[in-house]
C-alpha cells in the first residue's frame, strides 16, 4: 500500500483541478493553505483544497449574519423560487462535470451518480423550489373572545436565521443538498462545510453558486478545512442560530453538547445498526439478494444500510448460504465500469477501521462466511458475510460503515422485533413476508424513523428522513425538512 505520494500523478480531470476555492461573502476566495484530496479507488491525487482556518469560518458567518440581517432574501419568498430555479438549472447543466469529479473523489460508482450520488440530490432543490410555490407560511387560529373582545390570533413561519450545515463523505451531494435546500427556501443564510475527504465536490458547488446563480452575496457560503477547530467555531459562535449535522454519533454528541452553551437550535443525522427481518414465511432468495446488495450499496458506507440480517432460527444456515451466493455477484472495482456495483472505502484509515471489526467479531465467536480482505490498489474491501452473530456483540452494536452483514438469529416474531430494537441506533429498518397485514404490524413496533416493507423504497426528496434515538433529532427532507429551519411566531390583534 502506497505512504509516500509525492510521486502519485494528478487525474489529470479539468473537473478535478487543484484551484478550487471558498466561497464566502459572495466571493471565491483562496486560503492560506491547503490539502489534498486523493482518488479512494487508484490513490491518485485528484486536487488540493483551501484548507481554511477560524479566521475563514468567522468571516463566513460575518458574511451569513449580515445577509440575513440587512439583505431581503429572509422575507422574499419569489426571489428565493427564482434563484433556486436557478441553481437546478446550473447543476444539471452542470451534470457532467459533478459526475466526474463526483466519481474520481469519493469513489462512487457510475450507476450510483445516476441515483443518490448525484442525480437524485438534485432533485431535491426542484422539490423545494416548487414547494415554495404552494406553501403557507401563515396559519390563521382563527377568533376567541377574551374579556369581552374578539381576539384574531394567527402564526408565522419565520427564517430561523444562520445556519451552520456540516456534512460526512459518504453522499457529498445529497447531505449538502439535502440541507442546503430547505434552509434556502426557508429564507435561512448557511455556512456549509464540506467533509475534509471529499472537498472538491462540495467547493465545486460554491462555484456554480457564484457563477450561474443570482444567490446574493453572504447567502450561502462554503468551506473546505482539515481543522477540527473550524467545525467547533461553527458550531459555538455566538451569531450562529441554528446547527445542522451528519455523522457520527459520537461526534453529534459533542456538537449537541457545544451548542447546548448558547442553546442552539440542533439537528442531527446520525448513525445507524438497521436490521432486516425476514419472518419464516419469506421469500428467503427475495430477503438473501436484497441483503446483499444493501449491505454492500456504497461500500456499506451510508447510515441508513440494513447491515443486520435476522432470521429465523431453523433457516439460519440455509438463509446465510443464499446471501453468500448473492455476495458472490457483488462486483467490485474501478467506479467508472458501468458494470461495478460497489466502489472502494473512502480511505485507507476507514478500511482499517472495518477490518478491524471484522477481525474482532470473528475472535468473538462470529462465522467468517465470505470476505474479510482488503484489495488494492485503492481502498477496497470485499464484501463481507458474518453467520451466527451474537446480537449483544461489538459487530451487531457497532456501526461499521463498510461492506458487511451480520446474521442473527431469532426465534419467532416477538424476539425478532426485540433484537431489532436491541440497539442505541433508531435509523431504519426492513421486514419481509408473505402476508403484507404481519409484516406491517412488525413494522409499527420497531422504533425506527424509517422503514421498507417488502422492499419498499422510501427515500425521496418529498419523503422525511431521520432516526430515533442516537440516530439523531429532526428530519431531512419533505415539508418536515423545511420546517426545521422555520420559528414559529404566534401574533393577536383585537378585531373591531
Amino acid at each position: 500500500m502506497t505512504t509516500d505520494r509525492s510521486d502519485i500523478p494528478e487525474t489529470g480531470s479539468a473537473a478535478a483541478g487543484p484551484d478550487r476555492k471558498l466561497l464566502i461573502d459572495g466571493e471565491l476566495v483562496g486560503a492560506t493553505g491547503t490539502y489534498p484530496s486523493y482518488n479512494p479507488a487508484t490513490e491518485a491525487l485528484v486536487g488540493y483544497a483551501p484548507d481554511a482556518t477560524v479566521a475563514e469560518a468567522h468571516a463566513a458567518i460575518a458574511a451569513a449574519r449580515k445577509a440575513f440581517d440587512t439583505g431581503t432574501w429572509a422575507t422574499d419568498v419569489e426571489q428565493r423560487i427564482h434563484c433556486l430555479d436557478q441553481l437546478h438549472r446550473a447543476l444539471t447543466d452542470n451534470l457532467e462535470e459533478l459526475r466526474e469529479l463526483t466519481i474520481a473523489e469519493v469513489g462512487a460508482t457510475l450507476a450510483l451518480t445516476r441515483a443518490a450520488q448525484l442525480e437524485d440530490p438534485i432533485g431535491i432543490v426542484k422539490y423545494y423550489a416548487d414547494l415554495l410555490r404552494t406553501y403557507s407560511f401563515t396559519e390563521d387560529l382563527g377568533a376567541v373572545e377574551y374579556l369581552k373582545q374578539q381576539h384574531r390570533r394567527w402564526v408565522e413561519k419565520e427564517a430561523a436565521g444562520v445556519v451552520s450545515a456540516i456534512i460526512a463523505y459518504n453522499y457529498p451531494n445529497q447531505l449538502a443538498l439535502a440541507k442546503l435546500a430547505p434552509a434556502l427556501a426557508a429564507g435561512c443564510t448557511v455556512v456549509l462545510k464540506a467533509a475534509p475527504d471529499t472537498p472538491l465536490i462540495t467547493l465545486a458547488l460554491g462555484e456554480i453558486i457564484k457563477r450561474h446563480t443570482d444567490i446574493p452575496a453572504g447567502v450561502v457560503n462554503i468551506l473546505s478545512s482539515s481543522r477540527i477547530d473550524v467545525g467547533e467555531a461553527m458550531t459555538t459562535h455566538p451569531e450562529v442560530d441554528l446547527i445542522t449535522f451528519t455523522g457520527s454519533t459520537a461526534v453529534g454528541r459533542q456538537i449537541m453538547s457545544a451548542a447546548g452553551t448558547g442553546l442552539k437550535r440542533v439537528f442531527l443525522e446520525l448513525g445507524g445498526k438497521s436490521a432486516a427481518i425476514a419472518l419464516d414465511d419469506a421469500d428467503y432468495p427475495a430477503v438473501a439478494r436484497y441483503a446483499a446488495f444493501a449491505a454492500t450499496l456504497n461500500a456499506g458506507q451510508a447510515c441508513a444500510l440494513t447491515t443486520r440480517l435476522l432470521v429465523p432460527r431453523a433457516d439460519h444456515d440455509a438463509v446465510v448460504d443464499l446471501v453468500a451466493a448473492n455476495m458472490a455477484r457483488v462486483r467490485h472495482g474501478d467506479p467508472r465500469d458501468r458494470k461495478t456495483y460497489m466502489g472502494p472505502l473512502i480511505s485507507e484509515r476507514q478500511r482499517d477501521k472495518v477490518d478491524g471489526l471484522v477481525q474482532r467479531a470473528v475472535a468473538a465467536g462470529a462465522r467468517l462466511v465470505t470476505g474479510g480482505e482488503k484489495v488494492g490498489p485503492g481502498y477496497f474491501y470485499t464484501p463481507t458475510l458474518l453467520a451466527g452473530v451474537d446480537p449483544d456483540s461489538e459487530i451487531a452494536q457497532e456501526e461499521v460503515f463498510g461492506p458487511v452483514l451480520a446474521v442473527t438469529p431469532y426465534d419467532g416474531d416477538d424476539d425478532a422485533v426485540r433484537i431489532a430494537n436491541h440497539s442505541a441506533y433508531g435509523l431504519s429498518g426492513a421486514v419481509f413476508s408473505a402476508d403484507e397485514r404481519r409484516a406491517l404490524a412488525i413494522a409499527r413496533r420497531v422504533r425506527t424513523g424509517t422503514f421498507s416493507i417488502n422492499g419498499g423504497n422510501y427515500f425521496h426528496p418529498d419523503a422525511p428522513f431521520g432516526g430515533y434515538k442516537q440516530s439523531g433529532i429532526g428530519r431531512e427532507m419533505g415539508v418536515a425538512g423545511l420546517e426545521e429551519f422555520l420559528e414559529r411566531k404566534t401574533l393577536a390583534s383585537i378585531l373591531n
